[in-house]
């Protein structure tokens, strides 16, 4: 394949160039909410809910919280990335005892006092950041479905009152009620969360997005690209739709549709090819091929692809 794409060769000493970077694809001022977004966010915000946001991954559940807080000039969000081993006070801070207990062994001087332990061990995460700052900020709880079961329900009342205690400092935080952060939960639903923690939230979930949609959230991110909107519309779209409509195990998401047309326009593959993909040269084949790594993850996919798209 001609063209400056042949990077690795599995020959030695080829030039690798700085990575270039795409600011433009997860920019929080090209996210495209629907109107049914926009009013699930006004409604948390107005009651001072969390909004927990439901949908496949790659929709958007994640960059929906930088654009509330671009939006908003709140600078960027405080993320907590949930693990299956997450305690509520995790979301809150963490004390590392064990490096307390080793700097107690090696010392001789006099006890700490409170402000040295904190300072020294411990470490304020997303939901203690803003309860602390006095500011009103954007925090970001993902993949809230990952955690222990016990979780969601153990922070309900913390997250209400927007007050937490640090007992091995003897220090109580309170967030002003006016300043009260816009806490925003995503789950995959890989598994069901309490209802107690529902009752809580105002909920949104994220469908897939209609051709229309997924036409103005790509000429969003590649305003400025080969592309024009209208060849989106007649050929990037409409393939990516029947990729996703023929695949099985995982479908390409928006995400995936948003770097596979990033990767047609590093390939210079020029999108009117794409309504005639039984006639492409086998150079053109090639690429096409290429950008599936992108849109299919599974080797039976791949095949799919081959068969279905009449490109071998």
């Amino acid at each position: 394949m001609k063209g400056p794409f042949n990077l690795y060769t599995g020959e030695q000493g080829n030039f690798l160039p700085d990575f270039d970077v795409e600011k433009n694809i997860t920019d929080p001022k090209t996210y495209r909410p629907s109107k049914r977004v926009k009013s699930a966010v006004n409604v948390a915000i107005t009651l001072g809910k969390p909004l927990l946001i439901t949908g496949e991954p790659g929709t958007g559940k994640t960059q929906l919280a930088y654009s509330i807080s671009f939006d908003f000039n709140l600078g960027t969000p405080l993320v907590f990335n949930t693990r299956t081993t997450s305690s509520a006070t995790d979301l809150f801070y963490r004390y590392d005892a064990l490096k307390h207990l080793q700097y107690v062994h090696s010392q001789n001087s006099a006890p700490l006092s409170n402000d040295e332990i904190e300072e020294k061990f411990i470490t304020y995460q997303a939901m203690g950041e803003a309860i602390i700052s006095g500011e009103r900020k954007v925090v970001l709880i993902d993949e809230i479905d990952k955690a222990p079961r016990d979780l969601p329900n153990d922070i309900l009342n913390i997250i209400e009152e927007m007050s937490f205690k640090v007992p091995e400092i003897d220090k109580q935080f309170t967030s002003p009620e006016a300043k009260r952060p816009i806490v925003i939960f995503t789950s995959n639903s890989e598994k069901n969360l309490p209802d107690a923690f529902l009752r809580r939230c105002v909920y949104h979930h994220l469908d897939f997005p209609a051709e229309k949609e997924l036409l103005d959230i790509v000429s969003a991110k590649f305003s400025s690209n080969k592309f024009s909107r209208s060849e989106l519309s007649s050929y990037v779209i409409p393939y990516f739709l029947k990729v996703r409509k023929n695949l099985k195990r995982k479908k390409p998401s928006t995400a995936e549709l948003i770097y596979w047309v990033s990767l047609l326009e590093k390939l210079e593959f020029h999108p009117t090819k794409l309504g005639k993909v039984d006639k492409l040269s086998p150079e053109d084949k090639d690429k096409l091929r290429i950008t599936h790594t992108v849109l299919a993850k599974t080797e039976d996919d791949v095949k799919m692809l081959e068969e279905i798209l009449t490109i071998k």
